[in-house]
């Protein structure tokens, strides 16, 4: 019997890199970028970027349990972004790029308090982690230019310097879990 697809959002800065680097992973189903947690209904891309709505860039990935879990999901995603910087990721600078996990369910609230918590004992950070792990509320799909960015616009400047980079990182760190 096929396993029933489950869904997380995620947020790590701007969403064209984390579409970028789950487009290539072995089990996600699908990816789109969108905003969440934020106060204004459908907002848009320029109103997100004025700090004011309240919400994060994100990516929500439609994933497949019997070919990846969600902590290999969350492990790529603690790879592939700074977790200990609060709302902001490299150049970008603004609350929409905070980093954050956002669940609908317990267990998935369970996975992600875990590797947090897992991840600040370890030691591997010399910050506190500030991801954010919260119910997923008012989300909405990010306009169609914004689906699939980095795979139609590859040599685009931020695709390149930014993107890339994290693509490559997560083929090297997660070589097994990689398509192509």
């Amino acid at each position: 019997m096929p396993t029933a697809h489950h869904t997380i959002t995620l947020g790590g800065g701007c969403f064209w890199c984390l579409d970028a680097v789950y487009a290539k992973v072995k089990g996600i189903v699908a990816v789109e970028s969108g905003y969440c947690n934020g106060h204004v209904a459908q907002p848009t891309y320029e109103q997100v970027c004025t700090g004011r709505t309240g919400h994060a860039e994100v990516v929500k990935l439609v994933f497949d349990p019997g070919q990846i879990s969600l902590r290999e999901i969350l492990e790529i995603f603690f790879v592939i972004h700074d977790p200990t910087t609060l709302n902001a990721q490299g150049n970008d600078h603004g609350s929409q790029y905070r980093s954050g996990i956002y669940f609908t369910d317990a267990s998935q609230q369970q996975v992600a308090q875990d590797i947090v918590q897992e991840l600040m004992a370890s030691g591997i950070y010399t910050r506190p982690i500030v991801t954010e792990v919260l119910p997923l509320h008012n989300y909405s799909a990010a306009e169609d230019y914004h689906q699939d960015f980095f795979a139609r616009n590859p040599h685009q400047g931020y695709c390149l310097a930014v993107a890339a980079p994290k693509v490559a990182k997560f083929r090297k760190t997660f070589a097994r879990l990689a398509l192509d």
